[in-house]
């Protein structure tokens, strides 16, 4: 038999190559984590937001959701300011205590997120983040902070099976002085002349809690107030934490509390 010299590089080569390849490729397959940029288009409009992920990420499982709704000074279009106030900054802050995907809409300038089509942005954008990260659809939570606050009522409203507890933080029912428009749609139906009882029954037995802070100069802590009683009035499952002193920004608190995550966790649709 004739013995091929060939030379030693070559011969490593030969074990290397194949080595590095495939390294390369499970690199390739390993999922990003963390904030990551997403797109999605309804009814021709294309809308860009971000879906944070954690790094322990595992898609042989089944994963908790929270939708976010961020607050009017987040507007926009460039998917990412929404990042930064509210749920975001907490997420950058503890993330080994944010076991979710989290998925971040942005609301569009001069619009608010009790308006249809900001709606239906942002329930498209959970359900193509669902799919694309193995979601628990009995897991799926929705927040919001002031104008997200009044977004997340609406849409508890709307869709009241859809959620397994929601996250309401400085909203409200009714508008405050300097933004009327800005108010849940039962507000527009002259035959409902309690819109905070309607909100309530409507809800059902959703668990819900309620954060804001009795100096907020922006959205009356009476808002909340009522929908507390109302809910508890209506049999409903609230908590309601009230900041004495705090201003608008009690969601610096709300999304520090140590017993939400554990409490999120523990509402499911079916349990």
């Amino acid at each position: 038999m004739t013995r091929l010299n060939l030379p030693r590089f070559l011969i490593l080569a030969g074990f290397v190559l194949p080595v590095l390849m495939t390294a390369t490729a499970a690199s390739a397959r390993k999922q990003e984590t963390g904030f990551l940029n997403r797109v999605v288009t309804v009814q021709g409009e294309t809308y860009r937001y971000q879906v944070y992920v954690p790094v322990d990420y595992d898609s042989h499982k089944k994963w908790p959701v929270i939708v976010f709704l961020h607050g009017a000074g987040e507007h926009g279009d460039d998917g990412l300011l929404q990042t930064d106030v509210g749920l975001g900054h907490a997420i950058r802050e503890h993330a080994a205590t944010f076991p979710f995907i989290v998925v971040m809409p942005q609301c569009r300038k001069d619009k608010l997120w009790i308006q249809p089509d900001m709606q239906a942005q942002a329930l498209a954008a959970l359900d193509q983040s669902s799919k694309e990260f193995h979601a628990d659809r009995n897991r799926v939570y929705l927040t919001g902070l002031s104008m997200g606050g009044y977004g997340t009522w609406d849409l508890a409203v709307k869709y009241p099976k859809r959620f397994a507890a929601y996250v309401v933080i400085c909203g409200g029912v009714r508008g405050p002085e300097r933004l009327p428009q800005l108010h849940v749609s039962l507000v527009d139906d002259p035959k409902i002349a309690d819109p905070y009882a309607e909100t309530a029954r409507r809800m059902g037995k959703t668990p819900v809690w309620i954060f804001h802070g009795t100096d907020d100069p922006a959205v009356p802590v009476d808002e909340s107030r009522k929908m507390a009683d109302a809910l508890k009035a209506a049999g409903g499952r609230v908590q309601y934490t009230e900041y004495p002193g705090v201003g608008h920004e009690s969601w610096l608190k709300a999304y520090a509390e140590p017993d939400l995550v554990p409490w999120l966790l523990k509402q499911k649709l079916n349990p």
